[in-house]
């Protein structure tokens, strides 16, 4: 049985490919596929940074920040990194009005309102404690 780390990895993996398939290339994000992503399975993400009412430049323009290749499409390399930033920025989310050091604990992270993620055995993420 994976780890709950080893899940999350291949769900990551795995949601590339779920729109990464939609158009011509399948293993790259174009635009219209990169919007849907950001849309379908970051909102709340967007409300974070304020851009729920900008969706489309916001989308472009994490689009182009990204695309290190300039070919408007994301490789999943380029898509990896978007990953790697937003799991920095839920990091430093879940730490405003906490306090830091040994035994720091976490607040909620991105999303937390919906509902909380679920772990090995049904059991929330949200919260937790070092």
């Amino acid at each position: 049985m994976p780890s709950l780390m080893e899940c999350s990895i291949n769900n990551v993996i795995k949601i590339f490919h779920q729109y990464s398939r939609q158009e011509a290339h399948t293993d790259r994000l174009n635009q219209n596929e990169f919007k849907e992503l950001v849309q379908k399975e970051l909102p709340n993400f967007l409300q974070k940074e304020g851009k729920e009412n900008r969706n489309e430049a916001a989308i472009k323009e994490i689009l182009e920040d990204l695309d290190t290749s300039g070919d408007k499409q994301l490789s999943f390399e380029e898509f990896a990194m978007l990953v790697a930033k937003l799991t920095e920025a839920a990091h430093e989310e879940m730490h405003k009005d906490g306090h830091r050091g040994h035994d720091h604990q976490h607040g909620k992270g991105f999303g937390e309102s919906r509902g909380s993620c679920q772990s090995q055995g049904g059991q929330s993420q949200g919260g937790h404690s070092h």
